[in-house]
This record gives structure tokens, C-alpha cells and sequence, in this order.
């Protein structure tokens, strides 16, 4: 059989290393958890605040506006007098023909 003769001890230096690295990662993950939370929390904040807007903004101009696909000019009059004054509108002169 084969025996490996294993040293098995651990220095103070090395327990504090791994302790360290462990700590370390422990605060990356950590860290990474928060800041998620606090970035869908900032979304959720917006989205909120988006539906307040439209609410305020829906009081507050009811009855009071037109409707938006309504044109107060659709049907003006035509009070234009040049529009009638003018026989020759229609008529393109080309010096170069």
C-alpha cells in the first residue's frame, strides 16, 4: 500500500487568509443582493410615481379639455381673398422651354 504522510497543520496566517476570503465573498454576494433590491426597488418607485402623474392629470383635465383626435380648424372658413384674386394660380411658366 501506498502511504502519503499529509501534514495537516494550519498556521495562524493561513486560518486569517481563508477567514479573509471567506469574508470577502461573503460581501460580494452580499453586495450584489442589495443592489439588485435596490435597483427593482428605484423601478417600482418610477412605476409609482408614473400612475400617480396619469391619476393628477386625469382629475385635472376632466370636462375641461377636447378630446385629443378633435381639430378646432377642420372646418374653417376659407377667408382668404388672394385665393380668388388670382385667374392665373394654376398656370407654371418655364422661361427655358
Amino acid at each position: 500500500m501506498l502511504k502519503l504522510n499529509i501534514n495537516m497543520e494550519i498556521t495562524k496566517k493561513e486560518t486569517l487568509m481563508i477567514i479573509a476570503a471567506v469574508l470577502l465573498v461573503g460581501l460580494i454576494v452580499g453586495g450584489y443582493f442589495l443592489w439588485k433590491n435596490s435597483i427593482s426597488s428605484e423601478n417600482k418607485a418610477l412605476e409609482n410615481a408614473g400612475e400617480a402623474a396619469d391619476k393628477i392629470t386625469e382629475s385635472a383635465t376632466k370636462g375641461v379639455l377636447p378630446s385629443i383626435g378633435t381639430n378646432p380648424l377642420e372646418n374653417k372658413p376659407d377667408i382668404n381673398p388672394a385665393d380668388k384674386a388670382n385667374p392665373f394660380k394654376n398656370i407654371i411658366t418655364n422661361p427655358f422651354k
